[in-house]
């Protein structure tokens, strides 16, 4: 028996399966006629120029860092044959040239109430620090800052003592320890002499002194009284590994070099 329900309910569900029928129909003749088309926005292609100009850049910059790594290890080479043929003991007297490494003798007063005493210096994995002691020329000039050498920590103050009167000094010409990274001041604020430092720089001691320091630090020669423990020599690495990272340069450089050449030949051809 149908009702008057029934009835409504089936013509409902006719018109629309009709309906469903007709929208497939006419988005399948719009999407087979081409006339459909979603708006989607477009990339611009870089030009083709563009990356052989990057990796030109890239090629020139690895050759600048490889001649710089070479010209540092020509230095670093040039400043061991310095250090090793240095010989003899020139006197030394303020305002004279100094040549890096240069033997020098230096007479004067030291004082022995204005030590210095830099932290974190690290010997055959020990802890310590390096002594230095201002040498007084003369009173108008500038001091003379010796670096006296190595001792382990903790320090006795009574092993710092140095003899009263002139006295002539032999050492090298060199410069206080640097450190890559510092943070902070290098000598705090408070503390009695000697005090203490971490990499401080010639006119941060001159600050502490009160008085003017000349621009070098002579590092006592291993043979004089006085002393701690001194083992000189150049510092950072050797010529070796600054030839050896400029081989790597040049080597990225050329491999980049190679590979833009190759994409260029087979666009062009």
């Amino acid at each position: 028996i149908l009702t008057p329900q029934v009835i409504k309910t089936r013509a409902k569900a006719e018109h629309d399966r009709r309906k469903q029928n007709q929208d497939y129909e006419f988005h399948n003749s719009i999407l087979s006629s081409g006339q459909y088309n979603v708006n989607k926005a477009g990339k611009t292609p870089l030009p083709s120029w563009l990356p052989l100009i990057v990796g030109a850049a890239f090629v020139l910059l690895f050759a600048s860092l490889g001649t710089w790594q070479v010209n540092r290890g020509l230095e670093k080479r040039d400043a061991r044959e310095t250090f090793s043929q240095e010989s003899g003991f020139a006197a030394w007297q303020d305002g004279m040239r100094i040549r890096p490494y240069q033997h020098l003798k230096v007479t004067g007063s030291y004082a022995d109430d204005r030590q210095v005493l830099l932290e974190n210096i690290i010997v055959n994995s020990r802890n310590g620090y390096y002594v230095i002691t201002p040498l007084i020329s003369r009173e108008h000039e500038p001091a003379l800052l010796v670096n006296r050498g190595w001792i382990e920590r903790p320090v006795d103050a009574a092993t710092l003592t140095v003899p009263e009167g002139r006295i002539t000094v032999r050492g090298r010409a060199g410069s206080l320890p640097r450190a890559g990274y510092k943070m902070g001041e290098a000598f705090s604020s408070a503390g009695e002499w000697p005090k203490s430092a971490v990499y401080p720089s010639l006119d941060e001691v001159a600050e502490v002194l009160g008085r003017d320091v000349q621009p070098f630090v002579l590092l006592m020669d291993d043979q004089e009284p006085h002393g701690f423990y001194r083992q000189w020599a150049p510092s950072g690495f050797g010529p070796g590994k600054h030839f050896g990272y400029a081989v790597q340069w040049f080597a990225m450089g050329a491999v980049l070099a190679g590979l833009l050449l190759w994409n260029y030949r087979k666009k062009r051809f």
